[in-house]
This record gives C-alpha cells, structure tokens and sequence, in this order.
C-alpha cells in the first residue's frame, strides 16, 4: 500500500509539473498571437496612411489640370473670337492662329487623358481601401470564430 500511495503521489507531482509548462506555452503564443496581431495592426495603418497621402496628392493634381483646363479653354475662345475675324488679332497672320489652335486642341486632349489616368488612379485606391476594410472583418470574424472554438 505504501509503495501505490507514493507510485499515485509521484505521478500527481508529474501532473502539476506539466500542467505549469502547458500554461506558459499558452502564455507564450498568446503574447505571440497579440504581439503578431500588433504587427498586423500597424502595417494596415502605414498601407492606410499611404493610400490617403496618393488620395490627396492625386486630388491636388486633379485640381492643379482644372486649373490648368480653364485657362485653355479661356485662351480657345479668345482664339476662336479672333479666327472668326469677331476680335482684333493685332499681328497674328491666320496660319500662326491655326497653328495656336491646333497645340491648344492637343494640349486639351493631353489634358483629358491625364486626367482619366488620375480618376483610374482614384478608383483603384478606392478599391484598395476597400479590400482592406473586407479583410479587417474577415479577421476579425476569424479571430471570433477562433476564440468560441477554443471555449
């Protein structure tokens, strides 16, 4: 009898030792997992606050090419007045404000094209913006699903 008490004692103590080593590996990926998560937190953040820095910087070049649209489209119509003999060309012959013209129509299209390229641009932060939003919820959802399995 004395022998099975101590054989049952000895293997309670082995127990209690891995019980302790069971709880420090938990504690272990736990801080693991938190300090990973941490991480994963960050870089959303830093690709966050790049996509807002190209948003705004694409905005202010959107707004520079109105700028830019406007002036020209002042210039064309003093250019058309004075094509049509309706204002005073000064020295201007008719093939100088042809030619004019002609640059001015190519710059306009130049422009428009730039400025589709920029809304491209636009769209797809968007859209990148928005990926970023649905893969926080999947996460998130993951992480939910995780805890109520381990429960």
């Amino acid at each position: 009898r004395k022998q099975a008490t101590e054989y049952s004692t000895s293997s309670s103590d082995d127990e209690f030792e891995s019980k302790p080593s069971l709880t420090h590996k938990a504690k272990r990926a736990l801080r693991k997992r938190r300090k990973l998560e941490k991480e994963t937190k960050q870089l959303i953040k830093q690709e966050e606050l790049k996509r807002l820095h190209k948003a705004q910087a694409v905005q202010r070049q959107l707004e520079e090419l109105e700028e830019r649209q406007k002036a020209l489209e002042i210039f064309g119509v003093e250019l058309e007045r004075e094509l049509r003999g309706e204002a005073d060309s000064g020295t201007k012959d008719e093939n100088q404000m042809l030619h004019e013209w002609f640059e001015l129509v190519m710059e306009k299209n130049k422009l428009m094209r730039y400025e589709s390229e920029l809304l491209i641009i636009a769209q797809e932060l968007e859209l990148e913006d928005h990926q970023s939003r649905l893969e926080q919820k999947l996460r998130e959802k993951m992480a939910i699903d995780g805890k109520s399995k381990g429960q």
